[in-house]
């Protein structure tokens, strides 16, 4: 029996699901509603409704969908499903991935991670797109997403910093990014503690003191930076000296 679901937005996350869905043989993503279109009907033909708008508005989305037979959940990431009433059957289904356009999102979506909670049909989902789960629940739902935002956009920022920092050098970013993937695929590996190399695990003082210096001198904006992810640095070393 083919499971029905009409998403609400859309943007990237919400055409990301509605082409990944398609490609489900059981599934069936039946329409997509953006922004302008009615929506109070929403939950009353299909099994699920998914709402993939921003998350600043999913509470005003969810109240303006009249209560039906259809389990309603939202993906937003530090949401809990008390946003979603005044509906019985509810859910989130969090992809814990970047979901930068359908073509891309829907590939990504396909084996990836998903942080659920509430009625079990968007575990099935999950499982169905072949990816696993875990469960968060509500009053951590703002911890798990600031891990989230932690290990993606932070991620990008300390990028960003990197290559800042090779700019004012000569170094191409290309070559940063390299030994960045090499350094992740690693603590992929290893784990973060056993991964780690470089100065700071060593206890080299002397070139931890000279990369003071230089960035002092020729990338001085950048030194905050740089002394916060060093303390980071000495305290993953330290926990692996402990282990």
């Amino acid at each position: 029996m083919t499971v029905t679901v009409r998403v609400i937005g859309a943007g990237r996350a919400g055409r990301s699901f509605a082409k990944a869905i398609d490609d489900l043989v059981d599934w069936d993503a039946i329409d997509m509603r953006g922004r302008g279109v009615a929506i109070g009907d929403a939950a009353a033909d299909v099994d699920l409704v998914l709402i993939t708008t921003p998350d600043t508005v999913v509470d005003d989305v969810a109240a303006a969908i009249r209560p039906g037979r259809a389990v309603v959940a939202h993906v937003a990431g530090s949401l809990g499903l008390n946003v979603l009433a005044p509906h019985v059957r509810r859910a989130a289904l969090h992809p814990l991935m970047s979901l930068p356009d359908a073509e891309i999102g829907a590939e990504r979506l396909m084996g990836g991670w998903f942080a659920v909670t509430g009625d079990s049909m968007v575990a099935d989902l999950a499982v169905a797109l072949g990816g696993r789960t875990f469960e968060i629940a509500d009053d951590d739902r703002a911890l798990y997403h600031a891990a989230a935002a932690v290990a993606s956009n932070h991620l990008v920022a300390l990028l960003g910093h990197a290559q800042r920092l090779g700019a004012s050098a000569g170094v191409p970013a290309d070559a940063l990014l390299a030994l960045a993937l090499g350094s992740a695929e690693n603590a992929a590996t290893l784990g973060p503690a056993a991964a780690l190399t470089g100065p700071a695990a060593r206890g080299d003082e002397a070139t931890l003191v000279a990369h003071r210096e230089a960035i002092g001198r020729r990338a001085p904006r950048e030194l905050a930076a740089y002394e916060a992810m060093l303390a980071e640095a000495r305290r993953l070393a330290a926990m692996e000296g402990e282990a």
